[in-house]
């Protein structure tokens, strides 16, 4: 019973956040924290947006047995994340603009920075 109650106030006294991420590798297990940070946040009710830049603008679709980077992108969307991609990484690539991962801009990467009240990098 005690820690209900203490969990019911935590709930109230704790400060939702602004969180940028900035994410700029694929590499699997990187990559997977990364999202799996992202969606720990959402359910914790901060407002998350990740900056996908360089290589990590290939993070759709990327699937491992172990580090599967795409189910936790999927999740990070269906918990109302907001999801970026540099769009000049994206062309290098010769990828198009998803609806999980939008074409962006730098200007848009500095927006998230400015916006938020803690970055992190991954």
């Amino acid at each position: 019973m005690n820690h209900i109650i203490l969990e019911l106030l935590f709930q109230k006294t704790k400060k939702i956040m602004k969180i940028g991420i900035i994410l700029e590798t694929k590499e699997l297990e990187k990559a997977w924290n990364a999202f799996r940070f992202a969606v720990t946040a959402k359910k914790q009710g901060h407002e998350v947006k990740l900056f996908l830049m360089g290589e990590a603008v290939e993070c759709e679709g990327l699937t491992h047995e172990k580090y599967n980077v795409d189910e936790q992108l999927k999740k990070f969307v269906e918990v109302g994340g907001e999801i970026l991609a540099c769009g000049t990484c994206l062309k290098s690539r010769q990828l198009d603009s998803t609806e999980a991962c939008p074409i962006s801009t730098m200007i848009d990467c500095v927006n998230v920075v400015v916006w938020a009240d803690k970055t992190v990098t991954f």
